[in-house]
C-alpha cells in the first residue's frame, strides 16, 4: 500500500501538478454512487377507467421498480491531475434504514406532542443513541465545551445525534492544524490541495504505526471518524477553542433555521424523517407520506384517474383572450407580484469574471440586462399600459424570495440598490430569505459536510415560499398595499409576460374569484418537464374529489402515466406542460402556508439523480450523488381539491377553485436554466434556446404588422451561422401585441439586420431596415423624481422620449456577423456601422422621407425636437426647443381607448 502511494506521489510531484484541485466523483466518505436512485415520486395506486367528457387518457399499470444503489470502493491514488477510480464492487446497504425511520417517527411523534421546550429536552435526553454518544466521547464533549452552551443550542446538537448525524461535529486533527495556521504550529491555509493531501497521508501513516489497524483509521478523503480514531486537541489551546467555537456557532445557526422552519413536520427530526421516507420510497420499501397526493395514492382502497385539464386557449379564442387581458389590466391595483429567486442555478455555471465567484440565476446577463431587470421591465410595461388606459399611476408591490446560496440575497439587494429600486421606491419591495437546508447522501441519508461543523447546504426548493411568506409577514404587507391576489413567475423564464399570457391569467382568476391558476402550453413527448393534470380521486369516506395539480416527469412510471402523444405520429404529448407561471389568491395560500401542517410544505421531493459538487477544507473537489428536501410551490394546489358526494362525469372544472389557461408555448415558457456546452447541439433550457424563441416571437409580431423579414429557421442554422436578425423591443411598446401592431405598419427588416427599441412612444411607418438601428430613450415610460420619503419614483406617461419614422430607408453594414466575440443571447455584438438615436429626457426625433446610409449618431437633448428630412444637398436637420406647454405630453402622444375589450390607439398631435 505504501509503495503504491509513494509511486503515485512521486509521479504527481514530477509532473508539478496540483492534482487534487481537479478531483471529481469522489464521495466525502470515500464511496461514490453509480446510480443514486430516482427522484422520489408517488406510490402506486389502483385505477379505473370511465368516460369523462372524452378527457380520460391512456394509462399503464404502475411499475414496481426499486432503484439500484451500486457503490464503489475508491482506491485513492494521486496521479497527474485526477484521482483514479478503483473497479466497482457491489456492497450491501450498511444500515437498516427502515428500522431507523420507524424509530425516528416515534421520536418525531413524541416531540410534536410535547407542549414545552423543557419536555422536548427531556424526551431527547432519554434517547439511547444520545446518551451513549456523550458517554463514549467525554474528551470530545470537553473539546466542544457543550456545558457552556445554552439549553436550546445543546438541544439542537442532541437532535443531530438523535438522527444519526454525529459525524458532523467530529473533529480531524488535520482540520485544526489547517485552521490554526503556521504561526501556531499548523498548516498554511493557502497550501495547495496536493500539499494538504500529503499532510493527511502522513497523518494516516502515523495512525497505522500507532494502531496497527488500517480498517479503523481515517482513509484519505474519508472524513468519517471511527470510535478509536477521534483525535482531540488540548482543551487549553486557545486557538483551537476559538476555531471550534466559531465553526460551532455557524452550525448551530443552520440547525436553528432547520428546527424553526420545519417545525410543522417536527423540526430537525421531522426533516430527517421526511428524507428517509423519500429514500425508502424510491426503493419501494416504504409508502411515501410526503405530500397530500402521495398519501391519497398510497391508499390501496382509493381510485384515482388523471385527465387532460380543459381551459381556454388564448392563441385560438382571440376575443376571450382580449377580454381576459382587459380584466387583468383593470385588476392591476389588486395584484401583487411574487418572484421565487432563491435557487442556486448550478446548471448555468454563472461566474463573476472579476472575482471568480459563482453568481445566482438572477444575475445572468440576458438580452442586454440581468434576468431580474427583465422581470421588472415586464411589470412596468403592464403598469404603463394601465396608466395609458385609465390615466392613473400605480406601482405594484413585489415580493422576492432570495437565499444565501451564492450570496443570492446580497447580489439581488445590491442590484436593486444600483438601479435605485427601478424607480419604484424601496417600500414597494419585500425581500425575504429562504433557509438553506442540509444535503444528504443517496445511500444512508447522511448529512454531507465539507469540513467539521460545516454542512453542504442548498436552497429547499421554491415550494417553501408559502410558509416562509407567512412566517415573514409578506401576506400582511401585500394586504396593506390593497392586494388580494398575485402573479408568480420564475426568474429563468423570460417569456412568461409575452402578449396576453400573464394579464389573461390574472384577469380570469380575478374575474371568476378563483384561488389558483396555471398558465400552460403544449409539451413534447419525452420532455423533462412536469405536467398539469385534472385529478379525480375517490376517498375512503366515499367522496369524490377533483382538482388541478402537477406531476413531475420523474413520477410517471410510479403513477402508471404513459407519456404518449395526443395522436399517432405526433410529437405533442397528451398532457400539457407545467410552467410554474401561476395566479394565486393571497388569502388562500396564506391559510395553507400558516397551517402548521405538512400542507404548508407542498410537494416534498428528494432528487438523488443529480450530483452535488463541493470543495472540502483541503481544497479537494467532490461530486457525489446527494439531494435535499425540496418543495414545489405549484403543488399548493393539492390543498385545493373540491369534494362531491357523487362522481362527476362532465363540467366539473367550471366549479373548481383551480383553473388553467393555454397559449402558444413560446409565449408561456422558454427557460434559461442550463449552460450550453461548446459542442452541445441541444438548445433546450439554454439561454440560446430561449433567445431564439424571443426572436421567433418578434418575427410573428412584426410580420403581423405587414413587415417583411426572414423567418427564424431550425436551431441547427443558429448553431452554424447565428440568428437571421436581432430584434429587441421594449415591452412598454405593448405589452399587448394588439397595441404594438398599431405602432408598426409596413416596411421590411432585411436578413442580418439589428433593431433595438428602448422606447414606448414610437411610430414606424414603411421603414426599410438593412443594417443596424438602435433607439434609446432616457425616459422610456415617464420620468423619475424624488418623493416626500426621498424614494425615486417613476411617473408614468409624463415627459417620455418620442420617435416617429415614416418612409425611412436605413442602410449600413450593421452587425459584424463574423466576429468571434458575439454572444447573441446576451445582445453582446460587434458592429461595423449603425444608426443610433439617443433621446434625453422628453426629447423627440422625427424622420420622414429620408435615406440614412452608413454610420449615423443622433443625440437629442432634453426639451428639444430633432427633425430629419431630405434637403437639396442631402439630409436636412432642424433642432428646435419644445415649448413649455408641451413639456409634459410632448408635441404628440398615443391616446389609448378601450372599445369592446379591444385597444384603439390614436396619435394626438398638439
Amino acid at each position: 500500500m505504501l509503495d503504491l502511494f509513494t509511486e503515485q506521489i512521486s509521479s504527481a510531484l514530477c509532473s508539478g501538478s496540483s492534482a487534487m484541485a481537479s478531483c471529481r466523483n469522489v464521495s466525502s466518505r470515500g464511496i461514490g454512487n453509480v446510480d443514486a436512485g430516482r427522484q422520489i415520486g408517488l406510490v402506486s395506486n389502483k385505477s379505473t377507467r370511465h368516460p369523462f367528457r372524452n378527457m380520460g387518457v391512456q394509462r399503464k399499470i404502475p411499475k414496481s421498480s426499486a432503484s439500484r444503489f451500486v457503490v464503489t470502493r475508491r482506491l485513492i491514488a494521486i496521479k497527474a491531475v485526477s484521482i483514479i477510480d478503483a473497479p466497482a464492487q457491489s456492497s450491501s446497504r450498511p444500515s437498516n434504514l427502515e428500522q431507523e425511520l420507524r424509530d425516528l417517527k416515534i421520536l418525531q411523534a413524541k416531540l410534536q406532542a410535547a407542549e414545552t421546550q423543557r419536555e422536548r429536552i427531556q424526551i431527547i435526553n432519554q434517547q439511547r443513541r444520545v446518551a451513549s454518544f456523550f458517554e463514549r466521547n467525554e474528551k470530545l464533549k470537553d473539546l466542544l465545551d457543550f456545558e457552556s452552551l445554552e439549553e436550546r443550542r445543546f438541544y439542537l446538537l442532541k437532535c443531530l445525534v438523535a438522527i444519526g448525524q454525529e459525524h458532523v461535529f467530529l473533529v480531524e486533527q488535520s482540520w485544526l492544524d489547517l485552521k490554526q495556521g503556521p504561526e501556531n504550529g499548523g498548516q498554511s491555509r493557502s497550501s495547495s490541495p496536493l500539499k494538504n493531501a500529503l499532510y493527511v497521508l502522513l497523518s494516516m501513516i502515523e495512525n497505522w504505526e500507532k494502531t496497527g489497524n488500517y480498517a479503523k483509521c481515517p482513509t484519505f478523503l474519508n472524513l468519517k471518524i471511527g470510535e478509536n480514531c477521534v483525535k482531540t486537541v488540548n482543551a487549553k489551546n486557545k486557538s483551537s477553542k476559538e476555531e471550534i467555537s466559531h465553526a460551532m456557532d455557524k452550525l448551530l445557526s443552520t440547525l436553528e433555521d432547520v428546527e424553526t422552519f420545519y417545525d410543522c413536520i417536527g423540526g430537525i427530526v421531522g426533516y430527517q424523517v421526511a428524507i428517509l421516507e423519500l429514500i425508502l420510497a424510491s426503493k419501494n420499501e416504504w409508502p411515501s407520506l410526503s405530500s397530500q397526493y402521495h398519501q391519497d395514492f398510497s391508499d390501496a382502497s382509493s381510485l384515482n384517474e388523471f385527465h387532460v385539464p380543459l381551459g381556454p386557449d388564448l392563441s385560438k379564442n382571440i376575443e376571450y383572450a382580449a377580454q381576459a387581458a382587459v380584466w387583468g389590466i383593470a385588476g392591476l391595483p389588486e395584484l401583487g407580484e411574487v418572484y421565487p429567486l432563491g435557487g442556486s442555478g448550478d446548471r448555468l455555471g454563472l461566474i463573476d469574471k472579476e472575482t471568480g465567484h459563482s453568481l445566482p440565476v438572477a444575475m445572468l446577463p440576458y438580452c442586454g440586462r440581468t434576468l431580474l431587470e427583465g422581470l421588472i421591465r415586464d411589470l412596468q410595461a403592464r403598469e404603463f399600459l394601465y396608466y395609458k388606459t385609465y390615466g392613473k399611476q400605480h406601482i405594484t408591490p413585489v415580493a422576492i424570495m432570495t437565499s444565501a446560496a451564492k450570496d443570492n440575497h446580497k447580489h439581488i439587494m445590491a442590484l436593486c440598490e444600483k438601479h435605485d429600486w427601478f424607480g419604484r421606491g424601496r417600500r414597494s419591495f419585500q425581500l425575504f430569505e429562504q433557509p438553506l437546508v442540509p444535503t444528504v447522501d443517496a445511500e444512508e441519508g447522511k448529512w454531507v459536510k465539507s469540513e467539521p461543523f460545516k454542512l453542504v447546504l442548498k436552497p429547499g426548493g421554491h415550494g417553501v415560499i408559502w410558509k416562509l411568506a407567512s412566517d415573514k409577514g409578506i401576506f400582511d404587507w401585500f394586504y396593506s398595499h390593497g392586494c388580494r391576489s398575485a402573479t408568480v413567475r420564475q426568474i429563468s423564464n423570460p417569456v412568461a409576460a409575452t402578449d396576453v399570457t400573464l394579464l389573461a391569467l390574472a384577469g380570469i382568476g380575478l374575474h371568476n374569484g378563483k384561488k389558483l391558476g396555471f398558465a400552460s402550453c403544449q409539451r413534447s413527448v419525452g420532455a423533462s418537464e412536469g405536467v398539469n393534470v385534472l385529478l379525480e380521486r375517490n376517498t375512503i369516506a366515499g367522496c369524490w374529489e377533483y382538482g388541478l395539480t402537477c406531476i413531475e416527469y420523474t413520477e410517471f412510471d410510479k403513477l402508471g402515466i404513459i407519456d404518449a402523444p395526443v395522436s399517432p405520429g405526433s410529437v405533442q404529448a397528451q398532457y400539457p406542460a407545467n410552467t410554474n407561471v401561476l395566479y394565486v389568491d393571497l388569502a388562500t395560500v396564506e391559510r395553507i402556508g400558516s397551517s402548521k401542517s405538512e400542507a404548508s410544505l407542498p410537494g416534498m421531493i428528494l432528487n438523488l439523480k443529480k450530483p452535488i459538487n463541493y470543495e472540502d477544507y483541503l481544497g479537494v473537489k467532490h461530486s457525489i450523488y446527494a439531494g435535499r428536501l425540496e418543495c414545489t410551490m405549484q403543488n399548493v394546489a393539492d390543498s385545493l381539491f373540491t369534494s362531491y358526494p357523487y362522481r362527476c362525469f362532465s363540467n366539473v372544472q367550471e366549479n373548481l377553485d383551480t383553473f388553467i389557461v393555454y397559449n402558444e408555448r413560446r409565449k408561456v415558457t422558454s427557460s434559461a436554466k442550463r449552460e450550453r456546452k461548446a459542442m452541445d447541439q441541444s438548445l433546450h433550457q439554454t439561454p440560446d434556446g430561449s433567445f431564439l424563441d424571443i426572436m421567433r416571437n418578434a418575427y410573428d409580431l412584426l410580420v403581423s404588422c405587414n413587415i417583411q423579414m426572414d423567418k427564424v429557421e431550425d436551431n441547427t442554422l443558429y448553431l452554424n451561422s447565428g440568428p437571421p436578425f436581432l430584434v429587441f423591443l421594449h415591452p412598454a411598446l405593448g405589452p399587448l401585441w394588439e397595441v404594438i401592431r398599431q405602432k408598426f405598419c409596413g416596411g421590411s427588416v432585411a436578413k442580418g439586420s439589428e433593431l433595438q427599441l428602448e422606447i414606448a412612444e414610437f411610430s414606424w411607418v414603411d421603414v426599410q431596415l438593412d443594417g443596424s438601428l438602435i433607439i434609446l430613450a432616457e425616459n422610456i415610460m415617464g420620468f423619475e423624481k424624488s418623493s416626500e420619503n426621498e424614494d425615486t419614483l417613476l411617473h408614468y406617461g409624463q415627459q417620455c422620449g418620442k420617435c416617429r419614422l415614416q418612409n425611412v430607408k436605413i442602410e449600413n453594414k450593421g452587425v459584424d456577423w463574423k466576429s468571434s466575440e458575439n454572444v447573441y443571447w446576451q445582445h453582446k455584438v460587434d458592429r461595423l456601422e449603425t444608426v443610433k438615436i439617443v433621446l434625453h429626457g422628453n426629447a423627440e426625433f422625427d424622420a420622414r422621407d429620408v435615406v440614412l446610409k452608413g454610420d449615423h449618431f443622433f443625440e437629442v437633448p432634453d426639451g428639444h425636437r430633432l427633425q430629419i428630412t431630405t434637403g437639396d444637398s442631402g439630409l436636412s436637420s432642424t433642432m428646435e426647443p419644445i415649448i413649455d406647454e408641451m413639456s409634459i405630453c410632448g408635441s404628440w402622444h398615443w391616446k389609448y381607448t378601450l372599445h369592446d375589450c379591444h385597444f384603439n390607439l390614436e396619435m394626438v398631435q398638439l
